[in-house]
């Protein structure tokens, strides 16, 4: 079982992308070094985007396990199909030899030509 191609992950926003999304007042403090914030919000941004990947997965996941079952539903009902005609079949067959068997009658003796 191949997974199904899935499309490139987004890349890493950079710290000047990031920047330049935020407003002046925020740039500013950011200049001032303040980066612990910044960090914090670049991560909280990758965290966001591998926690929607994460679902997009197990969605995926969950359907393949249906598919799975769905299909190992199908080969069981196919088996239990064949398993009653090869029961059938083996009935007709008992029948049958059953019938062929009751059916022969026993050679007949034929009277004695002894002149007695």
């Amino acid at each position: 079982m191949h997974p199904s191609p899935s499309p490139a992950p987004s890349p890493l926003i950079s710290k000047s992308e990031y920047y330049s999304s935020l407003p002046w007042f925020r740039r500013w403090l950011a200049m001032l070094n303040w980066r612990p914030v910044v960090d914090y919000e670049l991560r909280e941004i990758e965290f966001d985007r591998r926690e929607i990947e994460y679902k997009q997965k197990m969605q995926q996941l969950q359907k393949e396990s249906e598919q799975l079952k769905i299909e190992d539903e199908q080969r069981s009902i196919a088996h239990e199909q064949k398993m009653r005609q090869l029961d059938e079949l083996d009935s007709k067959l008992d029948a049958l030899l059953c019938s062929s068997s009751t059916s022969s009658t026993p050679p007949q003796s034929t009277p004695d030509n002894s002149g007695a």
